[in-house]
Formats: structure tokens, sequence, C-alpha cells
């Protein structure tokens, strides 16, 4: 490697540490002590005055945590970095909620300023929430849509504002006895959206949320609702970093999305963890009559990653779609697919998958496609890409294809998996392109298809993240 070179990477490692991998010096307000139990649920239950129905949720999904196995299907190596005794699992640096940014404690301020979160919502949010840690910090939303009805907030505001209607939807879709991770959310949530569009009413500007984990051996365990009304329709994009410590930090969040008849619901999450981070996550939709729901899932950090966002088509004419690239460099593995479960007539569901590897990583499509006895005249379509950039990196297929109904049903599955073209490269390079530049236009091709789903500030800031990732992997 030239010396030229060897100063080009170490300007891009900076650069990323100065945007995403810095650490913000924190003072607490409560003394965090490791470990989960039956106190401290009970303490975070009460500097939340929950009601008594939510201390008795999180107790009960506290004993099937404790209780449940890890999953079986999943090599047991990916478990063995999650030690949940040295963990934290609540940690608050200020006990308000702020709506001017002006207001936000400084130190708190700087780190999402530096990620540029609030220029963001100048430019194009409707609306912009901001976790730091275990609780959102700072919360605003379009005077506009408030009085239209919108409802978005933080979970816990959620929750004590609108308890009838927060109640009727909550576990619902992901219960804490379907795995172990959903069950340790349940027990420990903190954090996370609430929201609800009224029928009829169209949120045109995305709505946005950031979780930012700063402290070493973090948990962080938001948990978002988002309800769509009959007829409504919303955009609501997430994003997720975390400095590099030497010790695991966990994330395992839990989504339930609810598209009522005709409704839209699009999801987008573009997760940038940082590789010291195991993020096992929990995600659902339910889509009724001639209801659409997508889900936009970036993952390009995290040290393992296992995300399967789910659709269940359970009204005729609901339609669902999964859009996913995953990015594993060295030390990482990105375990990531879709779930559509067909169980209504005349549904259509479509699953684009992308993952790139290089420097020894390992990128994995696990998904289901389900098909419900009485769902006829469905169709699916799935499609698996994986490109490698070197030859000790490795891509991993699961797919599962289950039909019960024999009346008009028309499922596909293509998988491809393959390098970098020899002959592209070479032609970029003969046009007077340096090979680095040239095998990044090519990766930037192969995700365009995710890439062209997202606002232009997203899909830019996304393509100069993969740039940092590809760093290193030529020469």
């Amino acid at each position: 490697m030239t010396e030229q070179r060897r100063e080009h990477l170490s300007k891009i490692n900076a650069e990323y540490e100065e945007r995403y991998g810095f650490k913000a010096e924190t003072d607490y307000l409560d003394e965090k002590s490791r470990g989960l139990n039956e106190e401290l649920i009970r303490e975070i239950s009460r500097l939340k005055e929950e009601p008594q129905w939510m201390l008795d949720f999180r107790l009960r999904a506290l004993e099937t945590f404790q209780n449940m196995p890890d999953p079986a299907w999943m090599d047991r190596s990916v478990f063995e970095d999650i030690r949940y005794e040295e963990l934290y699992y609540y940690a608050r640096a200020t006990d308000k909620q702020y709506n001017d940014w002006d207001d936000v404690p400084e130190h708190i301020k700087d780190t999402f300023d530096r990620l540029g979160v609030p220029e963001a919502e100048k430019k194009f949010l409707a609306g912009a929430s901001a976790q730091f840690e275990s609780e959102v910090v700072y919360h605003h939303m379009q005077e506009e849509l408030e009085k239209q009805g919108v409802i978005f907030s933080d979970i816990d505001r959620g929750l004590k504002e609108h308890e009838e209607l927060f109640r009727k939807y909550f576990a619902t879709l992901v219960p804490p006895t379907d795995n172990k991770f959903a069950a340790l959310n349940s027990a420990a949530w903190s954090g996370g959206s609430f929201i609800y569009i009224p029928p009829g009413v169209k949120v045109d500007i995305p709505l946005q949320a950031y979780f930012r984990i700063n402290a070493e051996s973090m948990g962080q365990f938001e948990r978002t609702m988002i309800i769509a009304d009959k007829g409504a329709s919303v955009h609501y994009i997430e994003g997720c970093t975390a400095p590099v410590y030497s010790r695991e930090s966990f994330h395992t969040g839990v989504i339930e999305l609810f598209a009522m008849e005709g409704a839209y619901l699009r999801y987008t999450t573009i997760q940038n963890w940082s590789n010291n981070v195991l993020n096992l996550v929990t995600q659902r939709a339910v889509a009724h009559k001639d209801a659409v729901v997508e889900w936009m899932d970036g993952n390009l950090g995290a040290r393992t990653t296992m995300k399967y966002p789910a659709v269940a088509l359970v009204g005729s004419g609901a339609r669902g779609r999964v859009i996913s690239i995953g990015y594993a460099s060295e030390n990482q593995r990105q375990d990531a697919g879709a779930k559509i479960i067909h169980d209504a007539p005349h549904t259509s569901s479509s699953i684009t998958a992308k993952s790139i590897s290089q420097k020894g990583g390992r990128s994995s499509y696990r998904g289901l496609v389900k098909v419900k006895p009485g769902a006829y005249d469905v169709s699916s379509s799935v499609q698996c890409d994986a490109l490698l950039l070197d030859d000790i990196s490795r891509s991993d297929t699961y797919p599962t294809i289950d039909v019960e109904e024999n009346r008009k049903v028309q499922v596909a599955h293509e998988a491809s998996v393959g390098k970098v073209s020899e002959e592209a490269l070479f032609y970029l390079m003969s046009r007077g392109i340096k090979e680095e530049d040239a095998l990044f236009l090519i990766v930037n091709g192969f995700i365009e298809e995710f890439a062209k789903e997202l606002p232009m500030e997203y899909a830019v800031e996304m393509n100069r993240l993969i740039q940092m990732e590809m760093e290193g992997a030529v020469g």
C-alpha cells in the first residue's frame, strides 16, 4: 500500500470517527447498575409513572425472558457475545423532553448536531424525535399536522396521554412470548415512537426518529408503534448510531405497524451501528383490506444483525413490499431478510434483498413466504442478490416457501451470488477511473434499487457510508 493510500485511508477513518464514532461526556441522573432483575423493572416503571397493568406486563415479560432459550435456528456463536449481566439496561441523561432544540442540554445537542438531525428537520421533515440512551430527549412536530389530529410522540407519552388507543394495539403483533429478545424488550422497553394517523390524513413529508447509544455496555430497548387508520398514509424514517468501544453494546427494538383499510405505511431504516453493537430486532406489520406496507431496510453496521421485517396480509387486496441491503465487513455478520404472510385472497408481495460482503464479512438472507389456506389469487416474488468483494467473504441464503392453498397461487424465488466483474472493472478503469472509485461505482449500481427509494438526503448519506466502509477494499 502506498503512503498516499495510507494517508487517504487515515483521513476517511478520521472523518467517520468525527461524524459517527465520537463519545459525548455525559453525567447520568441515575446511577447505572448492571444486570436485569425485578427491582430494576419496578424502578423503570416507577420513574415513568406507568399504570399497574404495564408494570404487570413488564414483570411477566421478565419471567418469560429468564425462562426462554436462545433461538435454536441460529448458530450458537451469535449469542456467545451477549453478556446480559454486564449490560446497563436503563440510563437517562436528562429528566426532561424538549421541543425547542435550543433548550436541549449542550452535550446532548452537540451529539445530534454533529449527526445532522436538526438540520435534516429544518430542511424536509414533518417531525423529528431524538433518543439518547434510554429516553427521548427531543421531540417536535409541525403544527399543521397536530391540527389534523396526527399523534407523533415518544411512546412513553403515548401511553400516558392516549392509554386506551395505546393499549388496544400494544404487543398485539409482537407479544413477549414471540422470542427471547422480544421478551427482553417487553420487560425493559424505554423510548421509541408512538404515531397515529387519523382516517384519510396524508402525511406527505417524512417523520423521523434518531437513536443514539453513547455509553459503553449500554442496552437500548426502544419500542415503536405506528397506526395508519383507514385511508391514511405516512412515511417514517429511523436512523441509529453508536461510538466504538472495546465492550459490546446491545440493541433489541420492537416495531409494530398497523395499516388499516386502504392505508399506506412506509418504514425506512438506515442503521449505522458501530461494530461493537449486537443488533437483534423484531419487526412486524399487518395490512388490512387494500392497504400497503413497505419496509426499506438498510443495514450497514453492528457486530451482528438479526432483523427480518414481516408483513401479514390479512385483508383482500393488501400488498407488502420489502427492499433491504446488508453490508458486512471484517468481523461483521448481517443476517437479515423478510417474512410475508398471505392470509387473505387477492394479495401480493415482493422481497428484494441485496447483500455485500468484504474483508471476511458474512451476509445472509433468511426469509419466509407463507400462503395460508383460503388465500387464493396470490402472487409473490423474492429476489436475493449477493456481491462478494474478495475471496474470503461469505454469503448464505435460507429461503422458506410454504404454500397451503392450491387456487391461483404464484410464488417465484430467484437468488444469485457473484463477484465484481473483472470486465466491468477493467472497462471503467480504461476510461481513467481509479480502481477504488470504479469498484464503488459498481457497488453503487448494485444497490440502486434501494437507494432510489430514499429521500435524496438519505440516499446521499447512505452512499457516503458505503464509500467509507469500502475504503481499503482495494489494494
